[in-house]
């Protein structure tokens, strides 16, 4: 398998809110509309699709349509070259909707980081550190 992650999908409960929350508010690129029934977001990693929650847990299979729990277990995580990029993109999120639900401050690995939850609960963390980045600004770990 080549080592690569082409398409994350988050199930949302609301496309419209949603698609509003990442391209509106956060100013995430698409060519797609929520009426579409799926919403695809172009980024400098993978591919970030809303599709709503309950026709992803079937496509996933019958016994998946379950409630979600409060958290995933899974974290996004959005790494940023300037440390006062992390309070700005916290405020902005707050701005289009989202949850801080971890505030900004010094990080225990020496970093910078603070974390959101987007519309249906997924936790983003926006991080500033010790991070070196490709020229298409997806992050290099070394």
């Amino acid at each position: 398998m080549e080592p690569r992650i082409s398409l994350i999908t988050l199930g949302v409960a609301d496309l419209d809110r949603s698609y509003r929350f990442y391209a509106d508010g956060l100013g995430f690129p698409t060519t797609r509309r929520p009426e579409g029934g799926i919403v695809f977001f172009q980024t400098k990693g993978a591919v970030l699709a809303l599709f709503p929650y309950s026709q992803l847990a079937t496509d996933v299979g019958p016994e998946w349509n379950v409630a979600r729990s409060k958290f995933s277990g899974i974290t996004l995580a959005h790494n940023v070259r300037e440390r006062h990029e992390v309070d700005e993109l916290l405020d902005l999120a707050r701005a289009a909707g989202a949850v801080v639900v971890k505030p900004a401050a010094e990080a225990e690995w020496g970093g910078y980081q603070g974390c959101f939850t987007d519309p249906d609960g997924y936790s983003w963390e926006v991080a500033w550190g010790a991070f070196d980045f490709n020229e298409d600004g997806s992050l290099q770990v070394s």
